[in-house]
């Protein structure tokens, strides 16, 4: 009703201007007063009812209160809101009784009936005084929040105060009164009002308990409240009212920003709130919510998120609400504005004064509210996105076998990265639901007050251009999701590539991934385009709205006879203006809905994916049975769908205390077996019962980024002769000694910098460290070599660990007699079980495995033996290089990268490169120039130059040619409005132009420096990977990338087009008074002034925010591969925890470079508020006929956005150079030092190279960068053409980094490798590495199918493919499957065991048939006997060919042509293997003897124990 009245006021004062009359025509009166008495009674029957509430409660209490000792003494410290609170209070009090002293000289505007204007001050009066006594009674009973009965009053005494301010003002105005005493009283009430509505949006009395030791701590009903300690202070947790409504509890962070750049331990932490271990208890608090109110044990997502956000969002929704009301002051004053310049002679300068401060008024609640609402909703987003990345990495440490290959680790990286971004981008969109309906209200009502029935033209008009937006952002939804699509696809790639970068180097495939990935790219770009496009559409939309409604509008008066004045006009135009932001909101909020929506059903899908079910495996008290494992009759199965179970029919008892081995063929059901115990295979039928705590070491090593002891540790405690004890039973004793820090040694991602061995051994001693009673151990000698296997199964399995029960699965026979009990499996059941004499005895399949042991024994022994012959007969030909000690070197590393690297701090991977200070020019330049050299710039910014030339020429012809009185007759109506509709189609063209240049010119130059930085990487040595976490390389290729893609050409371009508007409305508003510039230059000053003092600091936040954010995925990505040891090792809370710190640490620079950019907004609105303001001034003083009102009237109605450009311009500016930071982390990677090229035209060799395979290694000298030791020392020695060569050396000798210099992995730094005549390192990269082939020591299969994993280029036929498969010993196994050849391969090849994988490694050896074969411990995962056969498939298939062979298992080298010992980097030994067994103290006797003592003493320690 009382909106009603003041907008009914409005329209008649505002048609009929002059009529002082048509005040006293509001239809009641009284009504403020009515409604200020309902309000006060309503307040005091609330507050009756609290105190009554309270003192039932306080009398309850003091019954079952015991009395206590002497009280520790305590002062108590008033804070900032209690003392505003008190002052605003007493002012009001006074306010009232002065109004109640005055009564009878109230003007004309108020009550004229005594009983209500007199009942409402009393009880003005009465509620305030009890106001009093209620902040006494919260500081004796010392709340730290202020009740909300208190702050509901104060809302609505601030509600009453605008209204009665309001009515003052308009009556002063519209009658051309004088300002009274009252007036000036009801002001200062107003004021206060406000402060106490600040206080009461805090919500915090600010009252601070004092402890004698000086230690403040606020109070929660006189509770203190515990903090976490060693935390960094929080200033935005302790700002007083008065900071948080202006930020200034940044100002120290500004302060240490503009003398240095920021470092990540000097960004202060966030609020206890807004931690990420905070919100997550709260999501899970809101899902339990769910759950229990929908009775579901499936809660909505959805569902969740409402309840998680609603607080908050609903104080954000108030602010943006008030702020979108306030902004309509201005148009709707305006027309009231053109009427007092036109009538300065009738009229007081003081009511053309209290118009200007209405203006003034409006537009500083207006921005106040605004920065308030945006801070808030950033902060929203923060905590949404810190509780949702919180519970997909949860949901990943817990998913199901199914659940992890339907999704992918870059998938779930994209829900981590990209999605949750989405999903906080619309949390900020959602306040413009809320701003929609109260803009467009608004606008309408401006509209009618000014132009009548028009309005509903205008109405109409708004409807249609917001109905054009529907059906464009269902479009837009449909783009959006296959966007999303394609990108999970190309990550997915990118992902694998990166993880098996070195693979596809080595066999010369990076060429054919690199088309692959740009081809995934090029179906994403066609999905980005398409969606640019019809975002361009949007925007001269957005742009053309205004001029198209108010055509329409205008056009809809005259053909109805609306009489269109200049002040009329004025009014309406600014209302078109500010129509735009709903307008353009409208569909960028359906748009943020339609993208909002697709991520959160992805990541609402994800987490409602299968999870490790926890009743798999039953846990027993050790005191309630003997067994530690119990299987019965149980059935497993990978594939819920499968028709023949995984495992069927286990039955197994393990005793405590007992050695268990399980052997059997490749794809038995080993690994599977074990897997089952620890409950990671889902179960059919059957029971699995365990007694004790588990630990458990994986087939694939899977170890930490960090130091080595941290990895051993895993998140136990330190206990160095614990310590000391597991290093020495796991010998790693010497390993750390060459380290440069000890066990303090940095190991790369995924352990690169780590020999297999070492990885094997340190994955051990995690386990032995733990002190587990189970033990269960996948393959764990495979990696090791011979001598250091023995070691670690006497000194660990039957030495640190001989009481505890082990499980171990093995190849190795030499294993298995010291085992009580050995399982075979075969086909998934165990075909055999019992001792080694048992099963040696039952002779039904067992055999087979010791019957290839011992050939291979054989054979060592015989070599031995006969060469010992030789010796003995004197036939010694030659003198071999010998070393007695052949210690161990420095030089260890499966990828070769010396332990030296590390001598920094024991550093490897080093932290992620930062540029600091300014982003340079030439980072805008080559973003500029990349496309047509730059040449579409200058076309787009005059676009936008001629579109705001074409407004402004509009608006001003409407402005001078329309009369400024209703009553001149109009004349030349028509033409009038067709030369403003003609203006108005030439800026909309202008605006088409320009968008459809912006969005192409962008996509072109995201296109092509994304092709820079992929063929950068791909090009990029192994030594760039080695020391780059991959997830640094994704961060760019998804978050980084996604900026360049879809915000980067807008964010520059905004800058150009508010640059322009800016100078537009400085020159309309300099054109009526030049004496602006007076006030605006120094202004300008100033705000440039300010953004110099914000960008150092926000610039290096947005760079730390940039950095902290790859962590998190690296985290993730390196989690999810370890899952099953997290959950063994039942550490899942500890990464859950570390997770959170991650989160917080990204969260700390995010939240502070929001609030700084918000920071410099309020002050930035302020002072174009006060230029604005003096304007204003500045019209209202000048002599009338000095300025044209009507054109002064186009001054203000563009001088009303002022703020709001001048605003934008600086927050495009800062908001481009943060988006910048993503170009420039992409150049950086545009310029890797790249390798060698892959082909030299010249120097192309002949197509039959090599042809003999001779290597010839001449003086080969080779080190890892120039300030350190050579790895490889003066090797000469060549390995002739069609011979199989062996090299062995001790852990570290430098065996693998001789491979690598084969293959061009390191460049040599002295010395050339020369094969058949031709000097690789003159040849190119594929031409050298395309004709070699090499079986690697970790298998790896790519995602796909089987024959994309053979013949990923299609070189072979199907034929082809069979005959290879049959001869690895795998024709079977995928005969097997329904898809035959087309079978599939998840990610990592999860879905094929380890020995498959190696087999089908083999298998493209074997397609490609090179005339040089490496075997880098090619055989490691297998058992003895497929072993054997596939020694036998390679001699028979590689029969004339060089191969080449690293090996642990010593029986693979006997047999070769020529062993080559390496030790320290130099030759130690070359020679036939007869030739050097000939000498009993050389190291290749000694590895000999080892081997073949240790496969006879476990044989004679069997047969002791029986």
């Amino acid at each position: 009703m009382l909106l009603e009245a003041m907008f009914s006021s409005r329209s008649e004062t505002s048609l009929n201007f002059k009529l002082p009359k048509a005040w006293p025509q509001l239809s009641s009166p009284c009504l403020w007063e009515n409604a200020s008495i309902v309000l006060q009674l309503g307040f005091l029957g609330f507050l009756l009812i609290y105190l009554i509430r309270k003192s039932v409660e306080s009398l309850s209490k003091n019954r079952t209160k015991v009395t206590s000792g002497e009280k520790c003494p305590y002062g108590v410290n008033i804070g900032l809101s209690y003392k505003v609170s008190l002052v605003c209070s007493i002012t009001l009090l006074g306010t009232h009784f002065m109004n109640l002293l005055m009564l009878e000289s109230r003007s004309a505007a108020h009550c004229k009936s005594t009983f209500p204007l007199f009942s409402s001050e009393i009880m003005q009066v009465i509620s305030w005084a009890i106001t009093l006594i209620t902040l006494y009674m919260i500081l004796k009973s010392k709340y730290i929040k202020l009740p909300w009965i208190l702050r509901t009053w104060w809302l609505c005494s601030f509600l009453l105060s605008v209204a009665r301010v309001t009515l003052d003002a308009h009556f002063i105005v519209t009658s051309q009164d004088y300002i009274r005493v009252h007036d000036y009283v009801d002001l200062l009430g107003f004021l206060a009002s406000t402060c106490l509505l600040g206080v009461s949006c805090h919500g915090k009395t600010g009252i601070v308990l004092s402890l004698p030791s000086g230690i403040t701590t606020p109070l929660l009903n006189g509770k203190s409240q515990k903090h976490p300690e060693g935390k960094r202070d929080c200033p935005y947790g302790k700002a007083t009212l008065l900071q948080l409504v202006t930020f200034s509890w940044l100002n120290p962070l500004f302060a240490i920003g503009i003398k240095k750049p920021l470092d990540q331990d000097e960004v202060p932490d966030v609020d206890i709130k807004d931690s990420a271990g905070f919100l997550s208890c709260s999501f899970d608090d809101s899902l339990k919510y769910v759950k229990e109110s929908d009775g579901t044990t499936n809660p909505s997502i959805y569902k969740a998120i409402y309840v998680f956000v609603r607080r908050k969002a609903a104080i954000n929704a108030l602010f943006a609400v008030i702020s979108a009301g306030a902004s309509y002051v201005g148009p709707y004053l305006i027309d009231d504005l053109v009427n007092f310049l036109s009538e300065k002679k009738t009229r007081s300068l003081s009511s053309g004064y209290l118009l200007a401060l209405a203006f003034l008024g409006g537009k500083m609640v207006e921005t106040i509210a605004q920065r308030q609402w945006i801070f808030g909703a950033r902060q929203l987003g923060l905590r949404l996105r810190a509780a949702l990345i919180s519970h997909i990495y949860k949901k990943g440490l817990v998913l199901s076998s199914q659940s992890c290959q339907s999704h992918t680790s870059g998938e779930i990286i994209n829900y981590m990265s990209v999605d949750i971004q989405r999903i906080t981008d619309f949390i900020w969109y959602l306040n413009i639901i809320w701003m929609l309906p109260i803009q467009v209200s608004l606008a309408i009502y401006v509209l009618h007050t000014s132009l009548g029935l028009g309005s509903i033209v205008g109405l109409a008009a708004t409807l249609i251009v917001m109905a054009v937006n529907i059906p464009l952002t269902r479009i837009q939804k449909g783009y959006q999701s296959k966007i999303m699509e394609s990108k999970d696809y190309r990550m997915k790639a990118t992902s694998e590539i990166l993880r098996n970068m070195k693979t596809l180097k080595l066999q010369a495939w990076d060429s054919h991934y690199l088309h692959k990935l740009e081809s995934l790219r090029k179906t994403e770009h066609n999905w980005l385009w398409k969606s640019l496009r019809l975002s361009s559409l949007t925007t001269f939309i957005f742009w053309g709205s205004p001029t198209f409604i108010s055509a329409v509008t205008f056009g809809g008066c005259v053909i109805m006879g609306i009489p269109l004045t200049a002040g009329r006009v004025l009014s309406a135009l600014a209302t078109f203006r500010m129509l735009q932001d709903p307008i353009f909101n409208l569909p960028d909020l359906l748009s943020a809905i339609a993208q909002g929506k697709v991520s959160a059903d992805r990541v609402a899908s994800y987490l409602q994916e299968d999870e490790i079910r926890s009743d798999v495996v039953e846990s027993v008290p050790r005191d309630q049975t003997e067994f530690d494992i119990e299987i019965e009759g149980a059935n497993f199965s990978w594939e819920s769908k499968s028709r023949s179970p995984t495992l069927d029919g286990i039955q197994l008892k393990v005793n405590r205390g007992m050695k268990v081995a399980i052997c059997g063929t490749v794809g038995s059901g080993k690994s599977s077996l074990l897997s089952c115990i620890l409950g990671e295979i889902p179960k059919l039928s059957g029971t699995v019962k365990i007694s004790g705590t588990k630990a458990y070491v994986p087939q694939s090593a899977w170890i930490l980024t960090g130091n080595v002891r941290d990895n051993i540790l895993f998140g136990n405690p330190y206990d160095s002769a614990k310590y000391n004890r597991t290093v020495e039973a796991c010998a790693l004793i010497k390993d750390f000694e060459l380290f440069s820090t000890g066990d303090l040694t940095e190991i790369g991602e995924r352990g690169i910098n780590m020999s297999g061995g070492q990885k094997q051994r340190i994955q051990i001693a995690r386990a032995v460290y733990q002190d587990a009673d189970i033990y269960l151990l996948d393959d764990p000698f495979s990696a090791v070599d011979a001598h250091t296997g023995t070691q670690l199964f006497k000194d660990c399995l039957t030495g640190i660990l001989k009481h505890k029960t082990i499980l171990y699965v093995t190849h190795q026979v030499e294993f298995l007699p010291a085992a009580d009990l050995i399982l075979v499996m075969q086909n998934g059941r165990i075909a055999q079980a019992g001792t080694f004499e048992e099963l040696l005895k039952q002779n039904i399949g067992f055999e087979i495995l010791v019957g290839a042991h011992s050939q291979a024994l054989e054979s060592v022994l015989t070599v031995r033996n006969s060469s010992r012959a030789q010796h003995a007969e004197g036939e010694s030909l030659t003198e071999p290089v010998s070393n007695e000690d052949f210690p161990l070197s420095k030089q260890d590393s499966e990828h070769n990268l010396p332990v030296e690297i590390t001598q920094k701090e024991g550093k490897l991977v080093h932290d992620e490169e930062r540029e600091k200070g300014s982003i340079g020019k030439e980072v805008y330049w080559s973003y500029l120039t990349v496309v047509k050299g730059g040449a579409l710039v200058p076309i787009i910014l005059l676009a936008q130059s001629s579109f705001q030339v074409l407004q402004i020429a509009s608006n001003y012809w409407m402005a001078w040619a329309c009369p400024t009185d209703d009553r001149e007759p109009i004349t030349r109506m028509n033409f009038i409005l067709l030369i403003y509709i003609l203006f108005a189609a030439g800026s909309s063209l202008c605006v088409l132009v320009r968008a459809t240049l912006v969005a192409k010119t962008g996509i072109q130059t995201a296109e092509k420096l994304f092709k820079n930085m992929l063929h950068s990487i791909l090009r990029a040595p192994m030594a760039f990977f080695d020391s780059t976490p991959f997830g640094r390389i994704l961060n760019r290729a998804s978050t980084d990338q996604s900026v360049l893609d879809l915000e980067m050409a807008n964010r520059l371009g905004w800058c150009a087009f508010s640059v322009i508007q800016l100078f537009g409305t400085i020159a309309v508003m300099s054109q009526v008074a030049w004496e602006v510039f007076a006030i605006f230059i120094p202004v300008t000053a100033i705000c440039i002034w300010y953004q110099q003092y914000y960008i150092p600091t926000a610039r290096e936040l947005a760079r730390l925010a940039g950095i902290e954010r790859a962590p998190i995925l690296h985290h993730f990505a390196e989690s999810l591969s370890g899952a099953t040891t997290i959950r063994a090792f039942d550490q899942k809370d500890r990464f859950i925890d570390a997770n959170l710190c991650l989160v917080d640490n990204h969260s700390r620079p995010w939240f502070h470079n929001v609030a700084a950019m918000e920071w410099l907004s309020f002050r930035l609105n302020q002072l174009s508020n006060f230029v604005f303001a003096f304007s204003l001034v500045l019209l209202v003083t000048l002599p009338e006929g000095i300025i044209n009102p009507s054109i002064a009237g186009l001054a203000v109605t563009y001088g009303i956005n002022l703020n709001v450009l001048q605003a934008s311009v600086i927050w495009n500016i800062c908001n481009a150079e943060n988006k910048m930071i993503s170009v420039e982390r992409i150049l950086q990677y545009s310029n890797i030092t790249s390798e060698a090229p892959l082909e030299i035209e010249d120097c192309r060799p002949p197509n039959n190279w090599p042809d003999t395979g001779t290597i010839c290694f001449t003086n080969l000298q080779i080190r890892y960068a120039e300030h350190l030791p050579s790895v490889l020392k003066n090797i000469t020695c060549t390995f002739p053409g069609r011979k199989k060569v062996g090299v062995v050396g001790r852990t570290g000798s430098g065996k693998s980094t001789l491979i690598q210099a084969i293959f061009r992995v390191v460049e040599p730094r002295e010395g050339s490798i020369i094969i058949d005549d031709v000097d690789i390192s003159k040849i190119g990269l594929h031409s050298l590495r395309s004709r070699l082939s090499i079986i690697p020591q970790d298998p790896t299969m790519f995602a796909g199918t089987v024959r994309g994993n053979l013949d990923p280029l299609e070189q072979y036929s199907d034929n082809e493919i069979w005959e290879a498969l049959e001869k690895c010993q795998l024709g079977d196994v995928v005969r097997a499957k329904e898809e035959k050849l087309e079978s599939t391969v998840v990610e990592n090849g999860e879905n094929w065991s380890v020995g498959q994988r190696q087999l089908i490694c083999l298998g493209r050896a074997l397609l490609k048939k090179s005339r040089i074969l490496v075997l880098d411990e090619a055989t490691a995962s297998v058992d003895s006997a497929t072993d054997g056969v596939l020694h036998h498939i390679i001699s028979q298939e590689f029969k004339d060919r060089t191969i080449v062979t690293i090996a642990h298992r010593i029986h693979t080298v006997i047999d070769s042509d020529l062993v080559l010992v390496l030790s320290e980097g130099r030759v130690a030994e070359y020679d036939k293997p007869a030739r050097l067994l000939e000498r009993g103290d050389s190291f290749f006797s000694k590895l000999i003897n080892e081997y073949s003592m240790r496969s006879h003493s476990f044989n004679s320690f069997a047969r002791l124990q029986d």
